[in-house]
C-alpha cells in the first residue's frame, strides 16, 4: 500500500490533500496477525489528537481540518483497518472487532505517549469507533469530539452473502462514487470538483477493497455504539444540510446523548469539510478546558 500511495500521491489535485499525504508514516504493530504496516498521518506538535475518519473512506478526509490544528497540537490521522490505505490480508477478518484491534494496537504503539490523554475526533462512522475506543480506553481517552456520528444507536445488520459483493461492486461505479461525494456536502455544485471526486475514489486502487468491504458489510458494522454512553466528555456537531443520516437517525442520537448538539447551517455530512474553522476551533477549546 505504501508504494501504491506514494505513486498516487503526486497526481493529487488538492494541495491540501497532497501535503497531508507526505506526513504519512508506516507503522508496524505488534499483537496484530498482519505483517504490512499501516498508514498513519503525523503531523504538528503539542497536545496528541486522534482524528477517526468515517466508512469507506480514508485520512484524507481531515484535509482541511489539519493544517488548521497542527500548529498547536500533533495530529495522528490513521486509516482504519479494512479501509483506506490500510493492509487488507487475504483470509483476515473485516469487522468492527478487527477495527478496534487494530485501534488497540495503535494506542500501544510508543509514538502515542501513554501518560497523555487523548481527544478523540470522530467523523459518521468514525464517530461510533470513537466512542468504542472510548469505553475500552478510559485511561487514554480525555474527551470526544463527534461529527455527524453513525452508528451510535440501532442495531448490527449483517448482509448476506452474494449481496455483499453486489454492494461493493456497486459502490465502485464511479456515478455513484460522484453521487455519494455530493451527497456529502450542504452545497455540491460549489464544493464538489475533480479534486473531491478524485479524494473519495483514490483508495478504490488498494489491491482487496472490494472483499474487505463486502466482508465488513457482512459483519453487520457499527451499531448501538452508544448505548450505554462513556464516561468521558462528548461534544457533538451535526449538518443542518446532513443528507445522508435521516432525521429519525439524528433523533435517536439525540435521545441517547440527552444534551443539546452544535448545528451548523450551510453543512452536509462533513462538518470538517464544509466548515473546518469552525470544527478546528472546537477542537481547541476542548483541548484546553479537558486539560489535554
Amino acid at each position: 500500500m505504501r508504494t501504491l500511495l506514494d505513486q498516487l500521491r503526486p497526481g493529487l489535485l488538492d494541495p491540501q490533500a497532497c501535503s497531508l499525504a507526505e506526513s504519512v508514516q508506516w507503522w508496524t504493530l505488534p499483537g496484530l496477525d498482519v505483517s504490512d504496516p499501516f498508514p498513519v498521518a503525523v503531523l504538528g506538535k503539542g497536545p496528541q489528537l486522534l482524528l477517526l475518519h468515517g466508512f469507506d473512506s480514508s485520512f484524507l478526509e481531515f484535509r482541511r481540518l489539519a493544517p488548521l490544528l497542527a500548529s498547536q497540537c500533533q495530529l495522528l490521522i490513521p486509516d482504519l483497518f479494512g479501509f483506506g490505505f490500510s493492509p487488507r490480508p487475504i483470509g483476515a477478518s473485516y469487522g468492527p472487532d478487527a477495527v478496534m484491534r487494530h485501534l488497540d494496537a495503535l494506542l500501544d504503539d510508543d509514538r502515542i505517549r501513554p501518560n497523555q490523554p487523548l481527544l478523540v475526533i470522530g467523523a459518521s462512522m468514525g464517530g461510533a469507533v470513537a466512542v468504542e475506543l472510548a469505553r475500552r480506553h478510559p485511561e487514554r481517552v480525555r474527551a470526544m469530539l463527534l461529527l455527524a456520528p453513525a452508528g451510535l444507536t440501532g442495531r448490527a445488520m449483517p448482509v448476506p452473502p452474494l449481496l455483499d459483493r453486489l454492494g461493493a461492486w456497486f459502490l465502485s461505479r464511479p456515478s455513484v462514487r460522484r453521487g455519494l461525494c455530493r451527497q456529502a456536502f450542504a452545497d455540491p455544485d460549489a464544493s464538489v470538483g475533480p479534486a473531491e471526486e478524485q479524494i473519495a475514489s483514490l483508495h478504490l486502487q488498494c489491491p482487496g477493497w472490494d472483499s474487505a468491504l463486502a466482508a465488513f458489510a457482512r459483519s453487520g458494522g457499527f451499531a448501538g455504539c452508544g448505548d450505554p454512553l462513556p464516561p468521558q466528555p462528548i461534544q457533538v456537531i451535526w449538518g443542518e444540510n446532513d443528507r445522508i443520516l435521516r432525521p429519525q437517525l439524528k433523533q435517536a442520537v439525540l435521545n441517547l446523548l440527552q444534551q443539546p448538539v452544535e448545528t451548523l447551517p450551510d453543512c452536509g455530512h462533513l462538518p470538517h469539510l464544509d466548515h473546518p474553522e469552525t470544527v478546528a476551533q472546537r477542537c481547541l477549546e476542548i483541548v484546553s478546558h479537558n486539560g489535554i
